[in-house]
């Protein structure tokens, strides 16, 4: 397998992740799709840079989630104040009204977080343990453990005062 095959190969075992991140980081449909190819292209151009040293996972969420706030902060320049409501279910799901009622609210939420919030949320629920979400965010443990507490009481604060009901 040429290196070409074998990068879109992974893209497409771990295209979940990409959208996951595009959908956290930006809340209108066209934004998110334009992040979802600005972090492929990124991934691209540093493919070859990626020595096997971690997983591959490991390395795109680090690459990902770096696109995304360079590119959520040359989105805030260009736009001055918006703000949407996500209606495409993006995840390959079957589809439960409920539970996408709950993710658009949550997503919605999640647009108020700084940045760095968003990494430490997306983080944590990708499943990342504090000393992972701490690696790939350059802070302590021990400092990650404090943000990302505050980070979900601050969520919580978020969804309560838009009155979203779960």
């Amino acid at each position: 397998m040429n290196r070409e095959q074998d990068f879109l190969q992974k893209i497409e075992q771990h295209k979940g992740v990409i959208y996951k991140v595009a959908r956290m980081y930006m809340s209108d449909p066209d934004d998110q799709n334009d992040l979802f190819q600005e972090i492929v292209l990124q991934l691209w151009k540093s493919y070859e840079s990626f020595r096997g040293g971690s997983q591959f996972s490991t390395w795109m969420y680090r690459v990902a989630i770096n696109t995304a706030m360079v590119f959520l902060k040359k989105e805030t320049k260009r736009k001055s104040n918006y703000t949407g409501v996500i209606t495409d279910e993006i995840a390959a799901e079957e589809y439960n009204p409920v539970k996408e009622t709950q993710l658009s609210y949550f997503y919605e939420a999640v647009q108020d977080l700084n940045v760095v919030e968003k990494a430490l949320i997306f983080l944590f629920l990708e499943g990342q343990s504090h000393k992972d979400i701490a690696a790939n965010l350059g802070l302590t443990e021990v400092n990650t453990r404090v943000k990302l507490t505050r980070t979900k009481e601050k969520l919580q604060e978020i969804i309560k005062a838009k009155g979203y009901e779960f």
